[in-house]
């Protein structure tokens, strides 16, 4: 994803979350001190715990608060990753990586004092899930995959995609691009995140966008960290993936994991592409595997009323 469409997503999600009793994720959550780094956490509920775990990369835990209704059958422990939203910031970007996400997931588990967790992992979120399940399998009770990548290869099928749906149906935006880039710049120029950021969020991301609105609410401390996503997806990596990545690949581990896995994908996801996602088949055949057909990117908030029991009857086994 680019930067300036994931921040409006983190913004879109925020306005979904209308009054509720529900803990407030600027106020009503902890630090713990993990590798160094205090890291902020938002938990609530009972049962099992479930660990959400946000995309991006450099996305914070507000814009999986769609999934609070879980609440009623397990325990929500929703954080911000190092770098993101009210958590601790690196001094130099080359601290973020994968790796030391998958820690941080590991730290954190051990500070709460949970011997075993459920996990969820959306987008970016879904490659740390995946990187932790494979490290560390005796430590994860179920596996929640949400239109997520299996390995870089999907990732860069995400720029592609992305890039000739934009230059198709937007050819104005697109011709404006490669005026810049042929003067040299790159994804990781604001230049070029502006120009991206005209392409309608739902456009890419959406069955249908009018599920994205809501009432004003106010703004979450750093939404988007651009040093942490250019850092880990490259400077040009809405073109060619680069970095860690440029670099990842679960698609032979999978087939190992032992734990139950759940596997969501939208069928209107314009980023984690469904001729992709349905590769999940191949590579985890073990899973179980559900498509959304009226979803895009996020069927927790496009189809809830279908993914929710889902979820729960998934973890109940």
């Amino acid at each position: 994803m680019n930067r300036i469409i994931f921040i409006l997503i983190a913004v879109l999600f925020a306005n979904l979350i209308s009054a509720q009793p529900f803990p407030d994720s600027q106020t009503d959550g902890k630090y713990y001190t993990v590798n160094g780094a205090k890291l902020w956490t938002v938990s609530f509920g009972k049962g099992d715990p479930i660990f959400f775990i946000a995309g991006g990369p450099g996305g914070t835990h507000y814009g999986l608060r769609s999934f609070d209704s879980l609440s009623t059958t397990h325990t929500l422990v929703y954080f911000d990753g190092y770098g993101r939203g009210k958590s601790d910031l690196a001094k130099d970007p080359k601290e973020y990586s994968l790796s030391r996400d998958v820690e941080d997931l590991e730290g954190l588990r051990k500070a709460m004092g949970f011997q075993q967790i459920n996990i969820l992992g959306h987008s970016y979120g879904g490659l740390v899930a995946q990187a932790y399940a494979i490290k560390y399998p005796n430590n994860v009770k179920h596996l929640i995959l949400a239109d997520t990548f299996h390995s870089f290869v999907m990732w860069q099928e995400n720029d592609d995609n992305s890039n000739h749906e934009i230059k198709t149906n937007y050819p104005e935006v697109w011709d404006t691009l490669m005026i810049i880039r042929e003067k040299g710049f790159v994804s990781s120029d604001s230049i070029h995140q502006a120009i991206y950021g005209r392409v309608p969020y739902g456009f890419l991301y959406a069955y249908n966008p009018d599920k994205f609105t809501g009432g004003k609410r106010k703004p979450y401390p750093n939404p988007f960290n651009p040093a942490l996503y250019y850092q880990m997806v490259g400077r040009d990596g809405d073109f060619i993936v680069g970095s860690d990545i440029g670099i990842f690949d679960f698609r032979k581990d999978l087939k190992n994991l032992k734990m139950p896995i759940l596997i969501v994908a939208g069928r209107y996801d314009r980023v984690a592409v469904p001729s992709q996602m349905v590769k999940y088949k191949e590579y985890c055949p073990q899973a179980k595997f559900v498509m959304f057909e009226k979803s895009g990117h996020n069927p927790q908030v496009e189809e809830p009323a279908k993914e929710f029991p889902i979820i729960r009857e998934f973890l109940s086994k």
